[in-house]
């Protein structure tokens, strides 16, 4: 069971190519007082995972203050959660490299987990994956402003 969480976080990513324009879209949600921050933001040249990945890193840095938050992170994607939850832990230990040999590839987005690792230690973080595209309100909201954001990369706005 997860903790009651102080903050909310709904994130996504989207990506038209891949790689190719991106953006990622956050909701920040405070169960007590129902308070919503929206955030959103796109790269011309990037790939779905990067844009899964900014959106809870954004939505990280957001939080204000010295507290140490408790978020519950909600998202579609499974790459994030695994990560998160299942993969950082083997990765820390082989320097940031894939497989049991430290001379094995490097974590792909490495960059991107690292800072998300960074910012997810200076608070009380879980991992929720939900389905999407099925219908959850603040996913498809986060979906809007990531295809938003990346049609403003693109140059569509």
């Amino acid at each position: 069971m997860t903790p009651e969480a102080d903050v909310i976080l709904y994130t996504d990513g989207a990506c038209s190519g891949n790689p190719g324009p991106g953006g990622w879209g956050a909701l920040l949600v405070n169960p007590a007082t129902k308070k919503i921050r929206k955030l959103s933001g796109g790269d011309p040249n990037t790939t779905n995972n990067r844009m899964e990945l900014t959106g809870v890193i954004e939505g990280l840095r957001a939080l204000r203050g010295s507290k140490r938050w408790r978020v519950r992170v909600v998202t579609d994607s499974e790459y994030v959660v695994k990560g998160m939850t299942e993969w950082i832990d083997g990765w820390i230990a082989n320097n940031w490299r894939k497989g049991r040999k430290s001379g094995g590839d490097e974590v792909k987005n490495a960059d991107l987990w690292k800072t998300l690792h960074e910012l997810a230690g200076k608070y009380e973080v879980s991992f929720e994956h939900i389905r999407g595209h099925a219908g959850h309100p603040e996913n498809e909201e986060c979906d809007r402003l990531a295809v938003a954001a990346a049609r403003r990369a693109a140059g569509q706005a």
